[in-house]
């Protein structure tokens, strides 16, 4: 079964032979290798390139070891190119695994000859398109993506949206389905409560029970996201201190934290004193690792940032839910996780915003005095000079709770659309406020719903 992922597809398409190097970057295992070496692949063999003038190379594999040389990885390539005139596709995965070397030209044994030189050197050549993939933990830390300057394109890859998921999950459970026709599971009807328990990591498509996708989901997480983090920042004997920490915010997804909240919680629930310094640090390590993302807060009226507190989402909400062994498992965290993350991969600025507000007392003898107070909307979302406010909400069937919803949407005075995305089926309709209410399902399926 081949998993379509055209928004990727066509990015590399249109960044073909523009004379830089294109980054592919993202969390391991969200199918960035899969996306060079099969689809777009596929693409350049369906519109005139010859096999021969693709040259592949994945450095964890056996065969390629000696490659992990930044010298002979350019030795390679140019040896699989010399002699040719024709354009040359070239594709280098794991290239975070090729190692730094002392410099053999130089005295000085703290100066170092990295894949960065290896990418540079070669994209000087004029007759080669180059491609390079690897694991997030290393190679696409945002100091070594700032080394290539202008000199590169990056193509960020998420896992599955929903709206990849759900066609690729209705096909696999179809063909299920037909082969046990008195299957009670309907095909697709459950891919929402599918997709909210295990996420968008592509393999899962292929397994098929339950044990089978949780047990994937918890050793990606302990041996290979979290095994990648301790190794790289060589935190090897502060383990438990960082898989507490990232228990703590697994727990509180959507949740308004700082390092300082996180120190007082080690102290109260574990009889731990641990800094918020080195809190903060191991945070900015699961944020690199792209395994989470940091959204700030945004004064909606007063046009400017909060420092503190912010909040924290995972990149996969499958990893999050393994993570704390699918106990804690609240739709409305969820479904806000999920939004945050479709809203960043479509390539819009999100930010959670707050709206401050002024109420005036009643029966205050002295004329009634203003109290102070703020109402958080979920998302502010940006592009350009566009916005959209965003709410999510479980259900708003009830007038209390849609009054509750609506609130903050309805204290911002300008005139920028506002949606408030519900967890149920719904027909989508605009009330009398200019309120836009949709369906979560159908607000991730349709690309165009913001209008930007």
């Amino acid at each position: 079964m081949e998993i379509k992922r055209d928004a990727y597809l066509n990015a590399l398409i249109r960044k073909k032979d523009n004379g830089r190097v294109k980054i592919i970057t993202g969390i391991r295992r969200c199918g960035k290798s899969y996306l060079l070496f099969n689809l777009y692949k596929n693409y350049l063999l369906r519109n005139g390139v010859r096999e021969d003038q693709i040259v592949e190379i994945a450095l964890d594999e056996i065969d390629s070891v000696r490659y992990r040389n930044p010298f002979a990885l350019n030795e390679f390539v140019k040896e699989k190119i010399a002699g040719k005139t024709d354009r040359a596709y070239v594709f280098i995965d794991e290239i975070q695994l090729c190692a730094s070397v002392p410099n053999p030209y130089l005295d000085d044994p703290n100066e170092k000859v990295t894949f960065i030189d290896t990418v540079l050197g070669l994209m000087k050549i004029r007759n080669l398109d180059l491609y390079v993939s690897g694991s997030n933990s290393k190679m696409l830390s945002r100091e070594v993506l700032t080394q290539f300057r202008d000199r590169g394109d990056e193509i960020h890859v998420f896992p599955l949206s929903f709206g990849e998921f759900y066609p690729a999950y209705r096909e696999a459970r179809s063909a299920s389905y037909r082969a046990d026709p008195l299957s009670a599971l309907s095909p697709g009807g459950d891919a929402w409560i599918e997709y909210c328990t295990y996420g968008g990591m592509p393999y899962l498509l292929s397994l098929e029970s339950a044990e089978e996708k949780s047990r994937y989901l918890k050793d990606l997480m302990d041996e290979t996201y979290v095994r990648d983090i301790i190794e790289r920042n060589d935190i090897r004997n502060e383990k438990e201190t960082l898989e507490i920490l990232l228990d703590f915010v697994s727990s509180a997804i959507g949740s308004l934290t700082n390092p300082t909240k996180l120190e007082n919680r080690f102290r109260s629930e574990r009889k731990l004193r641990i800094s918020h310094n080195t809190i903060a640090r191991y945070l900015d390590y699961f944020v690199e690792a792209y395994l989470l993302s940091a959204a700030k807060r945004y004064d909606i009226k007063g046009a400017k940032y909060f420092g503190t507190p912010l909040k924290y989402y995972f990149t996969d909400i499958g990893l999050r839910n393994a993570r704390l062994n699918f106990r804690q498992t609240e739709e409305t965290h969820l479904m806000e996780n999920i939004l945050y993350n479709d809203l960043i991969r479509r390539g819009y600025n999100v930010d959670v915003g707050v709206v401050s507000y002024s109420t005036q007392a009643t029966g205050d003898p002295g004329g009634g005095q203003k109290t102070r107070g703020q109402l958080e909307v979920d998302f502010v979302v940006n592009h350009g000079s566009q916005r959209t406010y965003i709410q999510s909400a479980l259900r708003i069937d009830e007038a209390e709770k849609r009054e509750q919803e609506t609130n903050s949407l309805l204290r911002i005075d300008d005139s920028f659309r506002k949606i408030v995305v519900v967890r149920d089926r719904i027909r989508p309709w605009q009330d009398e406020k200019g309120i836009f209410h949709i369906g979560i399902q159908d607000f991730l399926l349709d690309e165009r719903i913001i209008g930007f």
